[in-house]
């Protein structure tokens, strides 16, 4: 059998051709690279694990249609942006983010974000107020919410793969093994069970899978669980939880899957309690943890809705 690293793809295989178009950014010492449409007020689409930018592929088209810019990165150590070997904390995957909105020309973003996007989006959020307009989380509780949350034994069961994640290069000759379909497991686990038996669900596999073994992107993957994970008790870590604590002034939308396998509905349904500015919660029945895919048009609309207010 022909080894993981001889069929890795290169970095160019995820400038997927489609109603957008592509360009690298200087952003925080790194170029990222971003998929963008429209023009308008900006709206800046932040991914989860195992995606890239791609996972916005219904709302990029579709935003851009009701008039706003929309521009969907991938993050630092994901698809075509710069895999540097540090820096995969939150605060400056934040940093990142606020840059990439500067790089855009603008001074501040409608922000969406989805699992580790939607951290990362939180993060942007209480660090760097000005550079959020509005805020967009899907599929994942305020950060110190789900460190909280942790306590749950429910929570930690669903969040297993976290914990495994933590040890050294173990889960990325996991991820991108040739005998084994770890992507399409582990989505097939978090998703609902409807978007799990369509061909698009086939096709996300097919497209994360590829993505997750481009040289080095597994890795810079796992470097976001293993900082989370191991900072907690750390003085980075400390200090990163103790600003977050900063209440979040940005008019905020959070969406969560009722039937979310990965972070719990009622983890998240607490984080409210870290927004001062306007704030909705919403449960999506039936959807898993991948709403922007396994509910296209909801999302699209509660975006579009949000970012026009």
């Amino acid at each position: 059998m022909t080894s993981p690293a001889a069929e890795a793809p290169d970095a160019t295989s995820v400038l997927l051709p489609g109603p957008w178009s592509h360009r690298a950014l200087s952003a925080n010492g790194l170029q990222l690279h971003v998929a963008e449409a429209g023009e308008g007020p900006l709206v800046v689409l932040l991914h989860g694990f195992p995606q890239f930018w791609w996972t916005w592929r219904a709302q990029l088209p579709a935003l851009a249609g009701a008039g706003l810019h929309a521009v969907a990165p991938d993050l630092r150590g994901y698809g075509a942006s710069d895999k540097p070997p540090r820096g995969y904390d939150l605060p400056t995957a934040a940093a990142d983010v606020a840059a990439l909105i500067r790089a855009l020309g603008e001074k501040d973003a409608v922000l969406v974000g989805h699992d580790w996007g939607a951290l990362v989006a939180w993060t942007v959020a209480a660090l760097h107020p000005r550079s959020v307009r509005r805020l967009v989380v899907l599929s994942m509780a305020h950060p110190r919410r789900l460190r909280a949350g942790m306590a749950d034994p429910a929570q930690r069961r669903a969040f297993r793969y976290f914990l495994g994640a933590q040890l050294p290069r173990l889960p990325e000759r996991r991820l991108t093994r040739a005998d084994d379909d770890p992507v399409a497991d582990l989505m097939r686990a978090w998703s609902g069970t409807e978007w799990a038996q369509t061909p698009d669900f086939a096709e996300a596999v097919d497209r994360y899978r590829s993505a997750a073994r481009i040289p080095q992107a597994a890795y810079g993957s796992m470097e976001y669980f293993r900082w989370a994970g191991r900072s907690q008790l750390r003085p980075d870590g400390l200090r990163y939880a103790r600003r977050m604590a900063a209440p979040i002034t940005a008019p905020t939308l959070q969406l969560h899957g009722g039937a979310d396998a990965c972070v719990l509905p009622t983890t998240a349904a607490g984080s409210g309690r870290y927004v001062a500015g306007a704030y909705e919660f919403a449960t999506l029945p039936g959807v898993g943890h991948f709403p922007q895919e396994e509910a296209p048009g909801a999302v699209t609309d509660a975006i579009t809705r949000w970012a026009r207010n």
